[in-house]
């Protein structure tokens, strides 16, 4: 019942944000048209109930204009919108795909690690402010490491993998573990407390990726090519991002920390893209592409040591 309640906001909220502004009367002839109405039309009483609800879980406020016309008021935060968007995207595609298993020669979709398993204990716990105890098969580690007792703060989704942050009893400290490496994972049903300096608040606010730093926030300027920028357009690298056009090229600026992440990205993009600043980045990723290219010199070994 609760999936089926959550499946009614998203498509009230998808709904209004494709349509603009609909009277009961038109959103109750889209919803006739849903699967989700069972030929059964929304009752009044019903919508303003889903209404309250969309806006007390979503943060996602439906507007009502003097000629009776509903509407998705603007959100309030970056996240709220980022969070929004990404469940009606997935709300679309998965609508998009029921009962296409015939068609499944001609979809192809990514394998990607589950979190299915723990994402819902997580969420409950999250939720609650409840710790869990898990155990973790970390890649660094030959063994997976068992009672590992955690305070769940936040989840992130990255590179369609799910995260969570928090903090770990045993060293007192911020962590972050990915999902689809929980081996086992158990609700303590024990409470913690968010401190008021939390931490682990901005872990996020100024970094690509997931893996934080204690350094300062640099600006970082790349300079990329016509069909580069577009991709950049498209897909922001952080939300920080701003560009400065030219005719055969764009130079981006960032307000970033540097890390793995950053550097990868960048190496990504191949010749296409050049660090301009700061200089300990363009220094970064030059160590990378020199230890990348010993791999396949015969003469030099990765730590660019020359073979005897």
């Amino acid at each position: 019942m609760a999936r089926d309640l959550i499946s009614r906001y998203v498509w009230i909220v998808d709904t209004l944000t494709r349509y603009g502004r609909l009277s009961r009367t038109q959103l109750n002839e889209l919803w006739l048209r849903s699967p989700l109405s069972e030929g059964k039309p929304l009752p009044e009483r019903t919508f303003h109930y889903y209404r309250r609800a969309i806006e007390r879980n979503f943060h996602i406020d439906i507007g009502c204009n003097a000629l009776g016309e509903y509407f998705i008021e603007g959100r309030s935060s970056k996240r709220d919108r980022a969070f929004s968007n990404w469940l009606l995207d997935n709300y679309a595609v998965g609508t998009a795909l029921q009962g296409s298993f015939e068609m499944e020669d001609r979809v192809c979709v990514e394998e990607v690690p589950s979190a299915r398993q723990f994402l819902p204990d997580v969420l409950e716990a999250i939720r609650n402010n409840e710790k869990i105890r898990f155990t973790y098969a970390g890649f660094s580690r030959s063994r997976p490491e068992p009672g590992i007792m955690f305070h769940p703060y936040y989840l992130k989704l990255y590179k369609q993998r799910w995260y969570m942050v928090g903090l770990r009893e045993q060293s007192d400290d911020i962590r972050t573990y990915a999902l689809d490496r929980v081996r086992e994972m158990n609700l303590t049903r024990e409470n913690f407390d968010i401190p008021a300096e939390n931490p682990a608040a901005d872990i996020f606010e100024n970094i690509i990726g997931i893996s934080s730093s204690k350094a300062g926030v640099k600006t970082v300027r790349l300079r990329a090519d016509r069909t580069q920028s577009k991709y950049f357009r498209a897909l922001p690298l952080h939300h920080s991002q701003r560009e400065e056009v030219h005719d055969q090229y764009s130079i981006f600026s960032l307000r970033v920390k540097l890390n793995y992440e950053l550097v990868h990205e960048i190496l990504s993009c191949g010749r296409s893209v050049e660090v301009l600043a700061p200089p300990e980045l363009k220094a970064m990723v030059m160590t990378e592409l020199e230890q990348t290219l010993a791999l396949y010199r015969p003469d030099v070994t990765p730590d660019n040591e020359t073979k005897k």
